[in-house]
Protein backbone atom coordinates (compact mmCIF):
# COMPACT_ATOMS: atom_id res chain seq x y z
CA UNK A 1 0.00 0.00 0.00
CA UNK A 2 1.50 3.55 -0.79
CA UNK A 3 2.17 5.79 1.91
CA UNK A 4 0.05 8.79 2.39
CA UNK A 5 1.44 12.17 1.32
CA UNK A 6 1.71 14.30 4.06
CA UNK A 7 1.99 18.24 4.61
CA UNK A 8 5.37 17.90 5.56
CA UNK A 9 6.12 16.23 2.43
CA UNK A 10 4.70 18.69 -0.07
CA UNK A 11 6.59 21.09 2.38
CA UNK A 12 9.93 19.38 1.45
CA UNK A 13 9.49 19.72 -2.15
CA UNK A 14 7.92 22.85 -2.33
CA UNK A 15 10.68 24.83 0.18
CA UNK A 16 7.96 26.23 2.60
CA UNK A 17 7.07 25.51 5.80
CA UNK A 18 4.57 23.00 6.42
CA UNK A 19 2.41 25.71 7.93
CA UNK A 20 2.34 27.77 4.46
CA UNK A 21 1.25 24.45 3.05
CA UNK A 22 -1.55 24.13 5.27
CA UNK A 23 -2.98 27.67 5.04
CA UNK A 24 -2.60 27.04 0.69
CA UNK A 25 -4.44 23.64 0.91
CA UNK A 26 -7.42 25.78 3.10
CA UNK A 27 -7.55 28.62 0.63
CA UNK A 28 -6.16 30.80 3.40
CA UNK A 29 -7.31 34.78 2.60
CA UNK A 30 -3.45 35.81 4.20
CA UNK A 31 -1.79 34.11 1.37
CA UNK A 32 -0.57 35.30 -2.41
CA UNK A 33 -2.99 34.09 -4.80
CA UNK A 34 -0.25 32.85 -6.53
CA UNK A 35 1.40 30.92 -3.74
CA UNK A 36 -1.63 29.44 -2.96
CA UNK A 37 -2.02 28.01 -6.75
CA UNK A 38 1.29 27.17 -7.00
CA UNK A 39 1.07 24.80 -3.72
CA UNK A 40 -1.98 23.45 -4.77
CA UNK A 41 -1.29 22.37 -7.82
CA UNK A 42 2.07 20.69 -7.00
CA UNK A 43 -0.10 18.73 -4.29
CA UNK A 44 -2.37 17.65 -6.35
CA UNK A 45 0.50 16.36 -8.55
CA UNK A 46 1.99 14.38 -5.72
CA UNK A 47 -1.19 12.62 -5.18
CA UNK A 48 -2.77 14.62 -1.79
CA UNK A 49 -5.13 13.37 -0.21
CA UNK A 50 -6.68 15.30 2.80
CA UNK A 51 -7.20 12.72 6.05
CA UNK A 52 -11.24 12.67 6.83
CA UNK A 53 -10.30 11.43 10.18
CA UNK A 54 -7.85 13.88 11.05
CA UNK A 55 -10.60 16.42 9.71
CA UNK A 56 -13.26 15.07 12.01
CA UNK A 57 -10.95 14.79 14.63
CA UNK A 58 -10.35 18.45 14.05
CA UNK A 59 -13.93 19.61 13.65
CA UNK A 60 -14.64 17.75 17.21
CA UNK A 61 -12.01 19.88 18.81
CA UNK A 62 -13.17 22.73 17.62
CA UNK A 63 -16.37 22.07 18.68
CA UNK A 64 -16.03 20.78 22.50
CA UNK A 65 -13.63 23.79 23.43
CA UNK A 66 -14.91 26.11 24.98
CA UNK A 67 -17.11 28.78 23.09
CA UNK A 68 -15.66 31.93 21.93
CA UNK A 69 -17.86 35.23 21.33
CA UNK A 70 -20.14 33.71 17.79
CA UNK A 71 -18.80 34.84 14.39
CA UNK A 72 -21.25 37.31 12.43
CA UNK A 73 -22.64 36.04 9.03
CA UNK A 74 -24.56 38.73 7.58
CA UNK A 75 -28.46 38.26 6.35
CA UNK A 76 -28.70 40.89 3.44
CA UNK A 77 -32.45 41.63 2.90
CA UNK A 78 -33.87 43.96 0.16
CA UNK A 79 -37.61 44.39 0.42
CA UNK A 80 -39.88 48.24 0.98
CA UNK A 81 -39.19 48.53 4.27
CA UNK A 82 -36.25 47.03 6.77
CA UNK A 83 -39.00 44.07 8.33
CA UNK A 84 -41.33 43.61 5.31
CA UNK A 85 -40.23 40.34 4.04
CA UNK A 86 -41.37 39.02 7.66
CA UNK A 87 -44.54 39.73 6.75
CA UNK A 88 -44.64 36.20 4.39
CA UNK A 89 -44.58 33.15 6.25
CA UNK A 90 -42.16 31.56 3.86
CA UNK A 91 -39.54 34.72 4.06
CA UNK A 92 -39.70 34.32 7.79
CA UNK A 93 -39.35 30.82 8.33
CA UNK A 94 -36.35 31.09 6.15
CA UNK A 95 -34.77 33.56 8.23
CA UNK A 96 -35.50 31.92 11.60
CA UNK A 97 -33.98 28.41 10.27
CA UNK A 98 -30.76 30.49 9.35
CA UNK A 99 -30.72 32.08 12.72
CA UNK A 100 -31.61 28.54 14.49
CA UNK A 101 -28.51 26.96 12.46
CA UNK A 102 -26.46 29.70 12.85
CA UNK A 103 -26.50 29.43 16.61
CA UNK A 104 -26.23 25.51 16.70
CA UNK A 105 -22.81 25.80 14.58
CA UNK A 106 -21.42 28.73 16.49
CA UNK A 107 -22.18 31.72 14.75
CA UNK A 108 -25.15 34.76 14.81
CA UNK A 109 -27.31 36.20 12.33
CA UNK A 110 -26.96 40.26 11.80
CA UNK A 111 -29.45 41.23 9.64
CA UNK A 112 -28.54 44.26 6.64
CA UNK A 113 -31.39 45.97 4.93
CA UNK A 114 -30.13 47.18 1.68
CA UNK A 115 -32.72 50.06 1.63
CA UNK A 116 -31.78 51.75 4.06
CA UNK A 117 -31.93 55.60 3.32
CA UNK A 118 -28.76 57.26 2.68
CA UNK A 119 -26.39 53.79 3.23
CA UNK A 120 -24.83 52.95 -0.54
CA UNK A 121 -23.96 49.37 -1.31
CA UNK A 122 -20.17 50.78 -0.77
CA UNK A 123 -20.95 51.54 2.51
CA UNK A 124 -22.76 48.96 3.35
CA UNK A 125 -19.56 46.69 2.19
CA UNK A 126 -16.60 48.81 4.25
CA UNK A 127 -19.48 48.05 7.46
CA UNK A 128 -19.57 44.25 6.49
CA UNK A 129 -15.49 44.08 6.15
CA UNK A 130 -15.33 46.26 9.86
CA UNK A 131 -17.36 44.19 11.53
CA UNK A 132 -15.33 41.15 10.70
CA UNK A 133 -18.34 39.84 8.67
CA UNK A 134 -17.18 37.11 5.67
CA UNK A 135 -20.12 34.92 4.94
CA UNK A 136 -23.00 36.33 3.48
CA UNK A 137 -26.72 34.81 3.09
CA UNK A 138 -28.19 36.69 0.20
CA UNK A 139 -31.78 36.55 0.81
CA UNK A 140 -35.79 38.16 0.75
CA UNK A 141 -35.23 40.60 -2.28
CA UNK A 142 -38.41 41.74 -4.06
CA UNK A 143 -39.63 40.52 -7.21
CA UNK A 144 -37.95 42.95 -9.54
CA UNK A 145 -35.03 43.94 -7.42
CA UNK A 146 -33.07 41.91 -9.42
CA UNK A 147 -29.91 44.40 -9.75
CA UNK A 148 -27.03 42.60 -7.90
CA UNK A 149 -25.89 44.52 -5.03
CA UNK A 150 -22.51 46.14 -5.54
CA UNK A 151 -20.66 44.43 -3.12
CA UNK A 152 -16.59 43.20 -3.41
CA UNK A 153 -17.55 39.63 -3.35
CA UNK A 154 -14.06 38.89 -3.73
CA UNK A 155 -13.67 39.77 0.19
CA UNK A 156 -16.79 37.27 0.88
CA UNK A 157 -18.00 33.58 1.05
CA UNK A 158 -21.99 34.01 0.04
CA UNK A 159 -24.80 32.05 -0.95
CA UNK A 160 -28.02 32.79 -2.02
CA UNK A 161 -31.92 32.00 -0.81
CA UNK A 162 -33.79 31.86 -4.00
CA UNK A 163 -33.05 33.22 -6.96
CA UNK A 164 -33.61 37.12 -6.89
CA UNK A 165 -31.30 38.52 -7.71
CA UNK A 166 -31.01 36.16 -10.60
CA UNK A 167 -27.38 37.90 -12.14
CA UNK A 168 -25.56 37.07 -8.91
CA UNK A 169 -23.92 33.57 -9.46
CA UNK A 170 -23.45 32.06 -6.10
CA UNK A 171 -24.79 28.65 -4.36
CA UNK A 172 -28.53 29.13 -4.11
CA UNK A 173 -30.45 27.34 -2.05
CA UNK A 174 -34.28 27.28 -2.70
CA UNK A 175 -37.47 24.87 -2.36
CA UNK A 176 -38.20 22.50 -5.18
CA UNK A 177 -41.26 23.88 -6.62
CA UNK A 178 -41.56 22.41 -9.77
CA UNK A 179 -41.32 18.76 -7.24
CA UNK A 180 -44.12 20.52 -5.08
CA UNK A 181 -46.21 21.08 -7.89
CA UNK A 182 -45.53 17.60 -9.39
CA UNK A 183 -46.38 15.67 -6.15
CA UNK A 184 -49.59 18.02 -5.90
CA UNK A 185 -50.88 16.74 -9.44
CA UNK A 186 -49.56 13.19 -8.63
CA UNK A 187 -51.96 13.25 -5.41
CA UNK A 188 -54.97 14.33 -7.22
CA UNK A 189 -55.05 11.97 -9.64
CA UNK A 190 -53.83 9.54 -7.06
CA UNK A 191 -57.62 10.57 -5.41
CA UNK A 192 -59.65 10.26 -8.59
CA UNK A 193 -59.88 13.79 -10.10
CA UNK A 194 -58.88 14.51 -13.33
CA UNK A 195 -59.73 18.10 -14.37
CA UNK A 196 -56.88 19.59 -12.52
CA UNK A 197 -56.40 23.78 -12.44
CA UNK A 198 -53.71 25.95 -11.32
CA UNK A 199 -53.66 29.34 -10.73
CA UNK A 200 -51.27 31.74 -9.14
CA UNK A 201 -50.15 35.29 -9.76
CA UNK A 202 -47.83 35.71 -12.89
CA UNK A 203 -44.58 37.33 -10.64
CA UNK A 204 -44.99 34.19 -7.94
CA UNK A 205 -43.77 31.85 -11.11
CA UNK A 206 -40.88 34.26 -12.16
CA UNK A 207 -39.60 34.66 -9.13
CA UNK A 208 -38.50 31.20 -8.89
CA UNK A 209 -37.56 30.93 -11.95
CA UNK A 210 -40.66 29.90 -13.46
CA UNK A 211 -40.75 26.34 -11.67
CA UNK A 212 -44.29 26.62 -10.51
CA UNK A 213 -45.76 26.44 -14.32
CA UNK A 214 -42.92 23.92 -15.46
CA UNK A 215 -44.17 21.51 -12.39
CA UNK A 216 -47.43 21.82 -14.01
CA UNK A 217 -47.43 21.98 -17.18
CA UNK A 218 -45.10 18.64 -17.00
CA UNK A 219 -47.67 16.98 -15.21
CA UNK A 220 -50.64 17.87 -17.68
CA UNK A 221 -48.63 15.24 -20.17
CA UNK A 222 -50.03 12.62 -17.70
CA UNK A 223 -53.36 13.14 -18.76
CA UNK A 224 -55.93 13.26 -21.82
CA UNK A 225 -55.95 16.47 -23.70
CA UNK A 226 -59.34 17.04 -23.29
CA UNK A 227 -59.02 17.17 -19.42
CA UNK A 228 -56.40 19.64 -19.49
CA UNK A 229 -56.86 23.27 -18.05
CA UNK A 230 -54.72 25.86 -19.41
CA UNK A 231 -52.32 27.32 -16.77
CA UNK A 232 -54.29 30.80 -14.87
CA UNK A 233 -52.17 33.17 -14.18
CA UNK A 234 -53.09 36.53 -12.63
CA UNK A 235 -51.61 39.87 -12.91
CA UNK A 236 -51.09 41.12 -9.34
CA UNK A 237 -48.40 43.65 -7.49
CA UNK A 238 -44.77 42.13 -7.03
CA UNK A 239 -44.50 41.38 -3.75
CA UNK A 240 -47.74 42.23 -2.16
CA UNK A 241 -50.13 39.84 -0.74
CA UNK A 242 -53.09 40.94 -3.03
CA UNK A 243 -55.57 38.06 -3.29
CA UNK A 244 -56.89 36.73 -6.71
CA UNK A 245 -59.02 39.33 -8.60
CA UNK A 246 -62.61 38.13 -7.93
CA UNK A 247 -64.35 38.41 -11.11
CA UNK A 248 -61.60 36.91 -13.49
CA UNK A 249 -61.20 33.58 -11.33
CA UNK A 250 -65.31 33.32 -11.25
CA UNK A 251 -64.82 34.02 -15.08
CA UNK A 252 -61.97 31.03 -15.38
CA UNK A 253 -63.39 28.94 -12.88
CA UNK A 254 -67.42 28.68 -14.54
CA UNK A 255 -65.60 28.40 -18.40
CA UNK A 256 -63.38 25.51 -17.24
CA UNK A 257 -64.84 23.65 -14.56
CA UNK A 258 -61.89 22.39 -12.51
CA UNK A 259 -62.37 19.58 -10.44
CA UNK A 260 -59.36 20.35 -8.26
CA UNK A 261 -57.70 23.71 -7.63
CA UNK A 262 -53.77 23.80 -6.86
CA UNK A 263 -53.09 27.08 -5.30
CA UNK A 264 -52.28 29.00 -2.00
CA UNK A 265 -54.28 29.88 0.40
CA UNK A 266 -53.00 33.60 1.35
CA UNK A 267 -53.51 34.43 -2.65
CA UNK A 268 -56.88 32.87 -2.85
CA UNK A 269 -58.94 32.92 0.20
CA UNK A 270 -60.65 36.02 0.22
CA UNK A 271 -61.92 35.11 -3.31
CA UNK A 272 -63.55 31.85 -1.71
CA UNK A 273 -65.28 33.87 0.51
CA UNK A 274 -66.47 36.67 -1.47
CA UNK A 275 -67.87 33.70 -3.62
CA UNK A 276 -68.99 31.49 -0.80
CA UNK A 277 -66.96 28.94 -1.93
CA UNK A 278 -66.95 25.82 0.09
CA UNK A 279 -63.97 23.19 -1.16
CA UNK A 280 -64.53 20.22 -1.00
CA UNK A 281 -68.45 20.66 -1.96
CA UNK A 282 -67.73 23.06 -4.76
CA UNK A 283 -64.18 21.89 -5.87
CA UNK A 284 -61.20 20.21 -4.18
CA UNK A 285 -58.29 22.59 -3.40
CA UNK A 286 -54.65 21.54 -2.79
CA UNK A 287 -52.43 24.33 -1.27
CA UNK A 288 -48.67 24.73 -2.53
CA UNK A 289 -47.54 26.54 0.58
CA UNK A 290 -49.80 25.92 3.95
CA UNK A 291 -48.29 27.17 6.57
CA UNK A 292 -50.09 24.71 9.25
CA UNK A 293 -49.92 20.52 9.15
CA UNK A 294 -53.44 21.10 10.85
CA UNK A 295 -54.88 19.12 8.21
CA UNK A 296 -57.74 21.21 6.95
CA UNK A 297 -56.46 21.68 3.86
CA UNK A 298 -54.56 19.10 1.72
CA UNK A 299 -51.25 20.72 0.37
CA UNK A 300 -47.43 20.27 0.20
CA UNK A 301 -45.71 21.54 2.72
CA UNK A 302 -42.57 23.85 2.26
CA UNK A 303 -39.96 23.26 4.84
CA UNK A 304 -39.05 26.63 4.13
CA UNK A 305 -36.93 26.44 7.91
CA UNK A 306 -34.74 23.68 5.84
CA UNK A 307 -33.96 26.08 3.40
CA UNK A 308 -32.15 28.42 5.85
CA UNK A 309 -30.55 25.70 8.09
CA UNK A 310 -29.29 24.49 4.58
CA UNK A 311 -28.15 28.34 3.73
CA UNK A 312 -25.87 28.39 6.90
CA UNK A 313 -24.25 24.82 6.61
CA UNK A 314 -23.36 25.55 2.98
CA UNK A 315 -21.58 28.79 3.77
CA UNK A 316 -20.27 27.50 6.79
CA UNK A 317 -18.45 24.73 4.81
CA UNK A 318 -17.28 27.54 2.54
CA UNK A 319 -15.75 29.74 5.20
CA UNK A 320 -14.27 26.70 6.81
CA UNK A 321 -12.14 26.01 3.58
CA UNK A 322 -11.95 29.61 2.73
CA UNK A 323 -13.95 29.91 -0.01
CA UNK A 324 -14.00 32.95 -0.68
CA UNK A 325 -15.18 34.92 -3.66
CA UNK A 326 -17.77 34.11 -6.52
CA UNK A 327 -17.81 30.15 -7.17
CA UNK A 328 -16.19 29.21 -10.69
CA UNK A 329 -19.61 27.14 -11.02
CA UNK A 330 -22.44 27.47 -8.56
CA UNK A 331 -24.83 25.28 -7.64
CA UNK A 332 -28.89 24.70 -6.79
CA UNK A 333 -29.30 22.90 -3.51
CA UNK A 334 -33.29 22.35 -3.43
CA UNK A 335 -35.16 20.99 -0.45
CA UNK A 336 -38.38 18.88 -1.26
CA UNK A 337 -41.89 19.60 -0.05
CA UNK A 338 -44.10 16.90 2.62
CA UNK A 339 -47.18 16.02 1.27
CA UNK A 340 -49.73 16.84 3.87
CA UNK A 341 -53.57 14.84 3.99
CA UNK A 342 -56.29 17.04 4.43
CA UNK A 343 -60.18 17.45 4.20
CA UNK A 344 -60.15 19.57 0.95
CA UNK A 345 -58.94 16.33 -0.88
CA UNK A 346 -61.19 13.41 -0.49
CA UNK A 347 -60.77 10.49 -2.18
CA UNK A 348 -63.05 9.80 -4.91
CA UNK A 349 -64.21 6.14 -6.01
CA UNK A 350 -62.90 5.98 -9.55
CA UNK A 351 -58.89 6.93 -9.41
CA UNK A 352 -57.23 7.65 -13.13
CA UNK A 353 -55.01 4.76 -14.54
CA UNK A 354 -52.51 8.15 -14.78
CA UNK A 355 -51.94 7.97 -11.09
CA UNK A 356 -50.92 4.16 -10.99
CA UNK A 357 -47.74 4.58 -13.19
Amino acid sequence: MNRRITLADIAKRAGYHPTTISMALRNHPRLPQATTKKIQELAKEMGYQPDPALGALVAYRRNASPKQQAAPLAYVTKWDTEWGWKKTNTHLSFYEGAVSRARELGYKIDHFWLGQPGVSHQRTNEILLNRGIRGLIIASHMPGSDEEPALDWSKFSSVKIDFVPTRLHVHTISNDQRAIVQLAFKKALKAGYRRIGFVLPHWYDSYVNNAWSAGFLTSQLQVPEEDRIPLKFFHTSPGTNSGVPVTEFEQWRLKHRPEVIISYSEFVKSAFEMLQIQTPDDFAYIDICPETKDGSNAGVFNNCTRVGELAVEILAGQLQQNQIGLPQYPTVTKVEGTWIEGESLPKRELATSAANH
